[in-house]
């Protein structure tokens, strides 16, 4: 294998990675916010706010409970760890930084939303930070 095609598949497994932690980075960041407007956060706020079922909900649930972002107990509320804050407050700002920087460039509000919630996934540190930099 060349150096190129090397770094070529170091890319695209960097990518699939990022995909697999997507999920659990929008429903942590999901988790908080609707734990700030609700005071509590049930399987179906969840559902209602992705727009998927229960049994997807519940999947995915297990997953955050298994890397230890979220705790659960059937029939009741769910709850980040700490360490799932945590992952809620970096997922919370980078798309927040995300968004400021395509209205900043003259994206519409409605587009900045919706483009936002890829990019924040796959923005590297270096490119969040100028356009941190650029927003102020």
């Amino acid at each position: 294998m060349s150096k190129a095609s090397g770094k070529i598949s170091s890319q695209y497994l960097n990518i699939r990675n990022q995909n697999k932690n997507e999920i659990l980075e929008d429903y942590v960041e999901a988790i908080l916010e609707i734990s700030k407007l609700k005071g509590d956060v049930k399987n179906a706020d969840l559902a209602e706010h992705f727009g998927v079922s229960q049994a997807t909900i519940n999947k995915n649930l297990k997953r955050l409970i298994n890397f230890n972002l979220a705790k659960s107990e059937p029939y009741r509320s769910i709850f980040l760890t700490k360490e799932g804050k945590k992952l809620a407050q970096i997922a919370k700002e980078k798309h927040e930084i995300v968004y400021n920087f395509l209205i900043k460039i003259g994206v519409s509000k409605k587009n900045a939303q919706y483009d936002s919630e890829g990019i924040e996934h796959h923005v590297s540190e270096e490119t969040l930070k100028i356009m941190k930099r650029f927003i102020k």
